[in-house]
């Protein structure tokens, strides 16, 4: 019998409830008596196991629960039959092995998992379903792997276009953000598995991320940078949280008592456990005690840790309490239950890198790509007189899963743009591939990237002229044109912004060479941030843009252009037509130096656009279709609503052109009486539907009134002001197409 066995049959029986009748001793069954967790039950059973081990448990054994001891896992007490807690980064899906001491790949053949798409993409669907099948999905994947948590849902909210993480992230508004958020984590959670929701908190920029101190009014922070993470806490029950590098109001977030103990806990109720970003710590007792649980992190020897030795030494010294310390250990503990990793026979095994996997990879992508402009409707692709394409640009067989700084995924399947199309077209049909542009940095005198102010690598603009040629004769010699351009994840990448708007690699002299010598040109951006397109959107009549798209991303990409696939996604964020137009660089206030104030305050991505009636690129929610959709008959269940009560807004949608679609309703709301700054407008609502040309659909938006509430922060409470809003219905924050106003009470 193992260790491990023989002590949970002692725990077993210790636990055990007995009386006595008449004399004779008589075991009961444990009681099954149920608790909440963060609204979730928990037996109480665990919690009187979780005492029981605790009191087992010495100083040392205690003290390595709440650090690293690999680089993703913590310590466990194998005499006591704690595992260990294995992490695993997940974003884009589940990360190769890695060495226990170190970045470096541990060389496993077992380790390939699904490429997904990025969190970019899934906010482009504006569909919660989608998100929750990307959650319950990767969950699966993380069992099948034996982790207890992936590091994911990333969910910032997107302050600046250049952000190096923009791709990582849901959107640039909180509305949204936590729509997606909370079936994301459900998902994951559902294959007993953590979900660690990060980067808690205010964590906008790459650029200085180790030290900048963020400074944002209390109704700023209450309104955009909480509210996801306060749904994955409070609606998603979320077990764990990741705390960020930056500092918030003076203190780095990992040590910082408002936001993990006051926020976190004490408002929001969390009984989930804190873990820190990689070496995200700076304290030992002051750390502990406002709220983090885990520290993770590299470059030193795990003992070295602040909470390690240092820890070790600081209790003995009484400089922290025993409570102090068990407090940690036992949130841990409960988690470890809570996702089944102690004394459970029925935790999910999970599955890895399947068919069915792949398929929900593909779903997401497909219902992700934004059609921008098909001005003389050459999508979709009529292939009756097309005998060759031209397939232009790096993009076309770029791959992306293992690109970039931090979490990649190792997979066997990773189907480019020029794949999907091979396995799509006819065979018939040319294909003529050019390179066209070659992916090129500058180098230093260590032959490494050269560095930028905020991190970018410095890019070689000038187009090979040999690339070049190649690529005008292809376009000349093709009845069409598909140029595949944009980014790519080595360029937008953590810890780098980018310094500009500007696409690398002098792709805008390609397209332009290109558009000139043969006009039927499509051109897709793959990307997962703005840029610059403006010469792109007036001279191409066909733009469509596409993310870093995962596992089937070709094969989706090819179903839109062919229009096995109607086009269906909008637009996460704005798309300015300069940097100079985005709130963060108008008010002069990224990206700070040591500390960085947020000037446009609740003014966030569209909401600055449309109060101060700036004109982007594209719009917040803009996406087309290969049909058109007609709104009508909006109206309210009442003109008049009090403070408890629930909106509805019912209206129809009609497809009046000559293919089944999705369209995606959005529904703002205006409050222009307010005795406060509000933007001209704000998301509240959405739904996305399936309507089969020539029929209709009946909506109905449900909104609790308190939806509609701006956080006053005087009395530090929510407040809905009376008067009259009004509720606008549009396919972007831009084109409202119906409205109705009505009156809280």
């Amino acid at each position: 019998m193992s260790t491990k066995h023989a002590f949970l049959l002692f725990l077993a029986a210790t636990l055990s409830i007995t009386s006595c009748t008449n004399g004779m001793k008589t075991t009961k069954v444990e009681t099954t008596i149920k608790t909440k967790f963060q609204g979730k039950e928990i037996s109480l059973d665990n919690e009187k196991k979780i005492d029981s081990l605790i009191a087992l448990m010495t100083l040392e054994e205690k003290i390595g629960m709440l650090h690293g001891q690999s680089m993703f896992a913590n310590g466990g007490v194998e005499r006591l039959g704690i595992p260990k807690l294995h992490m695993t980064d997940g974003p884009l899906g589940i990360r190769e092995e890695i060495s226990q001491d170190s970045w470096a790949p541990a060389g496993w053949d077992n380790d390939f998992a699904t490429y997904y798409p990025a969190a970019g993409s899934v906010a482009a669907t504006w569909n919660p379903e989608l998100s929750y099948k990307f959650g319950n999905s990767v969950g699966q994947e993380a069992r099948a792997r034996n982790k207890d948590m992936l590091l994911s849902p990333a969910i910032n909210i997107i302050r600046t276009p250049l952000g190096g993480r923009t791709y990582e992230y849901f959107t640039e508004d909180p509305f949204l953000n936590k729509k997606l958020a909370v079936p994301f984590i459900v998902g994951i959670q559902d294959n007993d598995v953590m979900a660690c929701v990060k980067h808690f908190a205010v964590n906008n920029q790459e650029t200085n991320r180790d030290f900048v101190d963020v400074n944002t009014d209390e109704r700023t922070l209450r309104e955009i940078y909480l509210p996801a993470f306060k749904a994955s806490v409070t609606e998603a029950n979320a077990y764990s949280v990741m705390g960020a590098y930056n500092k918030f109001r003076g203190d780095f977030l990992c040590e910082n008592d408002y936001m993990q103990n006051k926020i976190l806990r004490d408002e929001w109720g969390f009984r989930g456990i804190v873990v820190s970003d990689w070496s995200a710590v700076h304290s030992t007792v002051k750390t502990l005690e406002n709220g983090l649980d885990i520290e993770m992190g590299t470059r030193k020897p795990f003992n070295e840790y602040f909470l390690a030795d240092k820890l070790i030494a600081a209790a003995k010294a009484g400089e922290i309490s025993k409570e102090e310390i068990d407090k940690h250990v036992r949130r841990i503990l409960r988690v470890l239950f809570q996702v089944k990793a102690i004394d459970s026979t029925d935790r999910t095994k999970g599955s890895l890198a399947t068919e069915e996997h792949y398929k929900d990879a593909y779903d997401i992508a497909a219902e992700s790509i934004v059609l921008l402009k098909n001005d003389n409707n050459l999508l979709p692709l009529r292939l009756d007189d097309v005998h060759s394409i031209a397939v232009i640009g790096n993009n076309a067989t770029k791959k992306n899963a293992l690109g970039g700084f931090g979490a990649g995924v190792k997979t066997k399947r990773e189907v480019t743009p020029l794949d999907g199309l091979k396995n799509k077209l006819p065979e018939n049909i040319k294909i003529n591939y050019a390179e066209g542009y070659l992916e090129r940095y500058t180098q230093n005198d260590n032959n490494q990237k050269e560095e930028l102010t905020l991190n970018t690598p410095r890019t070689v603009t000038e187009l090979d002229p040999d690339k070049l040629n190649e690529a005008l004769e292809a376009a000349k010699k093709s009845d069409m044109a598909i140029i595949f351009a944009g980014s790519n994840r080595d360029y937008e990448t953590e810890a780098s912004d980018r310094k500009d708007l500007s696409l690398p690699f002098g792709q805008e002299e390609l397209i332009e060479k290109v558009l000139e010598v043969n006009p039927n040109t499509l051109v897709v951006m793959i990307a997962g941030a703005p840029f610059d397109i403006n010469m792109i959107k007036e001279k191409s009549s066909t733009l469509i843009w596409s993310w870093f798209n995962g596992s089937e991303g070709g094969n989706a990409l090819a179903d839109v252009i062919l229009g096995n696939v109607n086009p269906s996604g909008k637009l996460p964020w704005t798309m300015p037509k300069k940097i100079e137009d985005s709130p963060a660089h108008a008010t002069h206030s990224f990206p700070g130096n040591e500390s960085v104030t947020y000037e446009e305050g609740i003014l966030v991505g569209y909401r600055w656009f449309d109060t101060k009636k700036v004109e982007p690129l594209y719009p917040f929610g803009f996406g087309l279709s290969y049909t058109d959709f007609e709104f009508s008959d909006i109206s309210t269940s009442k003109d008049s609503y009090t403070e408890d009560e629930e909106i509805q807004i019912n209206f129809t949608i009609k497809n009046i052109g000559d293919r089944d679609g999705k369209e995606v309703a959005q529904l703002y709301v205006s409050h222009s009486e307010s005795a406060v700054e509000k933007a001209a407008k704000e998301l509240k609502g959405f739904k996305k539907v399936f309507v089969k040309s020539g029929e209709s659909q009946n909506i109905a938006i449900n909104i609790p009134v308190k939806e509609l509430a701006y956080y006053q922060e005087a009395s530090k409470n929510w407040v809905v002001e009376k008067g009259t809003y009004i509720l606008k219905i549009g396919n972007s924050s831009r084109n409202i197409l119906q409205e109705v106003s009505i009156k809280i009470n």
